[in-house]
Parts: C-alpha cells; structure tokens; sequence
C-alpha cells in the first residue's frame, strides 16, 4: 500500500460520523466509472482537414513540423 493510500486511510478513520456523508460525496465526485463516460468525446471530429487523406500523410504532416515552423 502506498503511503498516500495509507495516509487517506488513517484520515478516514479520523472522521466523525456526521462528516463522512460530506467527504463520501466529496470522493465521489472525483470517481466516475469509465462505462458512464460518453464514447467518442465531444471533441472527436472538431477538426476538418484541407484535405481527405490527413490519416494516410500523418508521417509527412509531423515531420512538416505539423503547422508550425521548425
């Protein structure tokens, strides 16, 4: 167990009962179950290329320095 686990777990234990409502929901706010997030994110397909074959010239396009000067 790392010592940050073990530190958090020592700090839980030191809640009284009335405050771990608050730190439950607090903790749950920063875990969410990777089957709940949306599938491809929103930014997918944001942006559009000049031309159709950006997947096939990806090797030429990074090596161009990808739009900024070298």
């Amino acid at each position: 167990m790392s010592a940050e686990r073990n530190e958090l777990r020592e700090l839980v234990e030191q809640l009284s009962d009335e405050e771990v409502p608050v730190a439950l929901a607090d903790l749950r706010r920063h875990l969410r179950p990777t089957e709940e997030r949306d599938w491809p994110p929103a930014f997918f397909g944001a942006g559009r290329a000049r031309r159709s074959d950006a997947a096939a010239r990806s090797e030429e396009i990074l090596g161009e320095g990808f739009g900024r000067p070298a």
